[in-house]
């Protein structure tokens, strides 16, 4: 990275999509106050279906996955099974029965389901260090194509990146964000596909749909340069793949933004419809990263260029390097600058928002400040979000790891919390408070635990680790919900019957 050089280019088209976003926020008009961090106006199911994507697509989906499939080969196809494999989830078990619930943050659904003002604060609590782990993955994104723009070095970088991420969301307010998700995932589809059918049409591969063209990059690698790109756990083994793919998978069930998009939808349809619609919206990018990843491979090794095991930021960056080895104009590079800020912005404004959310409305009129007025929360809310941007900058100063491994750290948490709490809650109506402390808390130590023991103990290291510990995690967990639930009391009649009557026998609407 050439630091001291100011890629001019690409940073107007950037700027040029910031003030697209802005004006289109402006025009959104002023939000009520009920709305912070969890509403907007209904948009039809391919809207929702676009929003859900915009506010998945993040840093770790459109710079990091395509990175890990550079460094890493098939191993990376964990991270696409396992985040789609999610959506499937969601779409199966849990999409309509929680808008049946009626409920409008994560907090909000397990106070009420569980009836539990403790169940409640833990979920807000769980909430926030998801979002503060997911964000500095976003942060670490964001600071990379910041300092590649402005030639700067990376403690500057994250900064900087940090202050233009406060400026677009006061600016564009928290409402105008929201629904610019639908214009930041037409744009990131554009700037991500656009650039990648440039480089197959120059390579004299099938173009018009790059995804299923890139097969002969593939071979030529291994026999020109003796280079197994897509051997199976060449360098893992199939516990590690099968870990890492359910962790993912539980913990995009149980993201609390990803869950956010399903409380305002208008019926249960909608909600339905949504994920099917965000699905496919998001398997575009998805089919697309594993080609910048081989294709990088493929042009370095015909350069006589070494192979970056090592440099994690080198590997984050692939996408703009795989544009540049290919000769491709200096506006297509800017293109996929400015997709990569787009998609860190998109997702990390909806994470800090609605981790907002959480404390402004489950935390703060309840434990600071009760009898709190909307006002007032709407202030916590915007007191809380500058909070948390100077907690993430601060953390994310560290080089804790790439970035899709920083974000699968943040699923684990959330497939050991977050999914168990909602899949029993939802389908099991004799889950109570108990259980579902007992378990949420035992889903934090095991998520944390490897950080602190993991060096002492190699066996718990190896069946739990750090960015995959879900996968016995979270059936774990569920284990600990049902036996502590069953020696406690029940919940009472009315939520029984309430999960009887409106989540499971309701109509279609």
């Amino acid at each position: 990275m050439a630091y001291g050089i100011v890629q001019m280019v690409p940073l107007a088209i950037v700027a040029g999509m910031f003030a697209l976003f802005i004006l289109s926020g402006l025009r959104s008009g002023k939000k009520q106050s009920s709305e912070y961090g969890f509403s907007g106006s209904y948009t039809g199911r391919v809207g929702i279906g676009a929003g859900i994507a915009s506010n998945w697509m993040s840093a770790a989906s459109f710079l990091g996955l395509a990175g890990m499939f550079y460094l890493k080969g098939y191993f990376a196809m964990a991270y696409v099974v396992g985040w789609t494999g999610g959506y499937v989830l969601l779409l199966v078990l849990m999409a309509t029965q929680i808008r049946r619930f009626g409920k409008f943050t994560t907090p909000d659904f397990v106070g009420f389901r569980y009836e539990s003002d403790t169940a409640r604060t833990l979920a807000a609590l769980i909430s926030i260090i998801i979002t503060i782990i997911y964000c500095v993955a976003q942060f670490r994104g964001i600071a990379l194509l910041v300092s590649w723009l402005f030639g700067i070095d990376y403690i500057p970088a994250v900064i900087v990146g940090t202050s233009l991420l406060v400026s677009f969301v006061v600016i564009s307010g928290a409402l105008g964000s929201v629904r610019n998700q639908k214009l930041q995932y037409f744009v990131l589809i554009t700037t991500f596909i656009l650039p990648l059918m440039l480089l197959a049409r120059k390579l004299g591969y099938f173009w018009i749909l790059p995804q299923f063209g890139y097969g002969a990059a593939i071979g030529e690698l291994q026999q020109q340069f003796g280079v197994n790109w897509s051997e199976p756990f060449a360098n893992t083994s199939l516990f590690e793949w099968f870990a890492l793919c359910f962790t993912l998978m539980f913990g995009t069930a149980g993201l609390p933004h990803v869950l956010s998009r399903f409380y305002m939808v208008p019926g249960i349809r909608d909600a339905r419809w949504g994920v099917v619609w965000g699905l496919f919206f998001i398997a575009l990018i998805y089919w697309s990263a594993p080609a910048y990843g081989i294709l990088a491979r493929l042009f370095e090794a015909r350069a006589g260029l070494p192979f970056n095991a090592g440099n994690a930021d080198a590997a984050d960056m692939i996408v703009l390097s795989a544009a540049g080895l290919g000769g491709l104009p200096v506006w297509a590079i800017g293109l996929l600058a400015a997709g990569g800020m787009s998609a860190a912005f998109s997702t990390t404004s909806g994470l800090m928002m609605t981790g907002s959310a959480s404390f402004s409305f489950d935390i703060y009129p309840r434990l600071i400040r009760p009898g709190a007025s909307e006002q007032d929360k709407v202030y916590a809310a915007k007191g809380f979000f500058l909070l948390l941007a100077l907690v993430v900058m601060v953390l994310t100063f560290q080089p804790w790891g790439m970035i899709a491994e920083i974000a699968a750290f943040a699923f684990a948490l959330a497939g050991n919390t977050i999914f168990p709490a909602f899949l029993l809650g939802i389908w099991w109506p004799r889950a109570n408070s108990a259980g579902v402390i007992c378990g949420m808390l035992t889903g934090v130590v095991i998520s944390f635990a490897p950080l602190f023991i993991g060096a002492s103990l190699p066996l718990f290291s190896h069946l739990f680790p750090l960015t995959s510990s879900a996968f016995i995690g979270a059936p774990l967990v569920m284990i600990i919900m049902i036996v502590i639930s069953l020696l406690t009391a029940p919940p009472s009649p009315g939520i029984r019957h309430f999960i009887s009557r409106d989540v499971h026998d309701c109509p279609e609407e």
